[in-house]
């Protein structure tokens, strides 16, 4: 059996650095704009061409040869011309400038500040001493904020960011989101970058309706806002290499159903020395919807088995053609005994008939609450439970595969397999609100009267319709 040696490892780390080093090789060449380059190549001549002439028109001029002098010294301005007019637009509409228009935050961190005041300090001593050597580390220490500036700049720049949410989310269970960062420079990596969702204060101004009014963006308003955002915690990227993409799970939690909306995203480093930190904000126009927690409660659990029950007694022997006659029990209807085997055998028989379809379920959220007596934040409160309880009784009926239709408000379903809608139902669960108590649907609840309803209203007891009790499971959320 053969043995891998030392030296051999060596030769294919070697060999699959070579490869590596080639093929960025040829990517760079193949990237490259061999017109822009000639151009610049041009321009660099050039220019060395009309300094050349300034120079031996400074000789002339010098030796007293006034015509070569004056004729050497237009040949240089004409040749400067040429290259200014020509040569450099053309350079310049291939240079690519979308750094420039980059939306950049900064703050300064604790260390800048110290290394700020280092340098006041420093300046202080240097006025006061006149030393030179004062004078040459403060130029050091503010070509260092400089130099920070432009990698930190260049870090961020050539940049793309992608956050990937998936299809369906439920309010409370943890999610996994993927998060992509794309390096599109030829050459330059990236380093210590931080994707965060945290929005600028100018971008919350931005995009609002005419009638937002700045001076009244009370700090209550601005955390609602900031807890319906997506992107709640920072992504590190530690290294991020030239022309290459890096991916990175997330995990997510949304505590609460609804919309949330990310308006920008923010890519963050500190690098190279961490006196800076600076944010690149990206415009975007995500959007998450929020299924209610579909988890049962103890309200669910309390309600299921009266549901079923009545669901049960509601369905059986809705048929035509005859199934077996067995026993009676106490949950059948009189209208279902059959006399005559009564008769014959001594005890009370009934018909059983064969169901012509699956069971046919109308869901029914109410969203009119009433008013009296009641406090908006008491309103809110009865409504969400009423969700809570839906989401999870149309839950059950996937999971059961009924026959599901639902009805809340304007909003309406066609009766089909839960499967098919079940998710356009939480969708409108997600943005459910309450409305007027004037606006309640049970009332056109009556001419359904071949439907098993389960009705979940604020509506008091009262109000509802008689003909309801008996084709319907009426649950009161107040």
């Amino acid at each position: 059996m053969a043995m891998n040696s030392p030296a051999s490892g060596r030769g294919l780390r070697a060999f699959a650095k070579r490869a590596h080093i080639e093929s960025r090789l040829e990517s760079m060449t193949r990237n490259a704009d061999w017109a822009g380059w000639r151009s610049f190549a041009i321009s660099v001549l050039a220019l060395g061409c009309a300094l050349l002439l300034a120079l031996y028109s400074s000789v002339a001029a010098e030796d007293g040869r006034t015509w070569a002098a004056a004729l050497s010294a237009l040949s240089a301005l004409a040749v400067s011309g040429w290259v200014a007019f020509t040569v450099v637009p053309a350079l310049a509409r291939r240079t690519p400038l979308r750094w420039l228009a980059y939306r950049m935050d900064y703050r300064v961190t604790r260390e800048g500040v110290v290394y700020l005041a280092g340098i006041f300090i420093v300046a202080l001593a240097a006025l006061n001493t006149g030393n030179n050597l004062l004078f040459m580390t403060l130029a050091c220490l503010l070509a260092g904020i400089l130099v920070s500036g432009i990698i930190s700049q260049m870090v961020l720049s050539g940049i793309e960011l992608r956050l990937d949410l998936p299809d369906h989310i439920f309010a409370g269970q943890p999610v996994l989101a993927l998060a992509e960062l794309v390096n599109h420079k030829q050459m330059l990596p990236s380093f210590s970058l931080r994707l965060v969702g945290a929005r600028p204060q100018r971008s919350l101004r931005k995009g609002q309706p005419p009638s937002f009014d700045a001076s009244k963006d009370t700090k209550s308003q601005r955390e609602a806002r900031r807890a319906r955002e997506i992107l709640t915690a920072p992504v590190y990227f530690p290294y991020l290499p030239a022309q290459q993409k890096i991916q990175q799970a997330v995990e997510l939690v949304f505590p609460h159903r609804g919309i949330y909306r990310q308006d920008s995203i923010g890519l963050q480093t500190r690098f190279p020395f961490g006196f800076l930190e600076k944010t690149r904000h990206v415009e975007s126009r995500m959007e998450a919807v929020v299924y209610p927690s579909v988890a049962p409660s103890e309200e669910f659990y309390e309600i299921l088995p009266l549901v079923t029950g009545e669901l049960e007694s509601f369905v059986r022997g809705r048929g035509h053609d005859l199934y077996s006659i067995r026993d009676y029990q106490t949950s059948d209807s009189a209208r279902h005994v059959d006399w005559k085997a009564s008769a014959r055998t001594g005890s009370l028989q009934v018909r059983e008939f064969a169901r012509e379809d699956e069971r046919r379920v109308l869901l029914v959220l109410d969203p009119a609450i009433p008013a009296e007596g009641k406090s908006r934040e008491a309103r809110e409160a009865i409504f969400e439970r009423g969700v809570a309880l839906c989401a999870s009784l149309a839950w059950h009926f996937y999971e059961i595969n009924s026959v599901l239709a639902f009805r809340s408000g304007a909003f309406e379903t066609p009766m089909a397999p839960a499967g098919e809608i079940i998710y356009e139902i939480l969708r409108h669960l997600a943005s459910a609100a309450p409305e007027d108590s004037d606006r309640s649907v049970i009332g056109a609840l009556v001419d359904v009267p071949q439907t098993f309803k389960i009705i979940l209203t604020a509506q008091p007891r009262g109000t509802i319709h008689t003909s309801l009790w008996s084709t319907s499971y009426i649950a009161f959320l107040d």
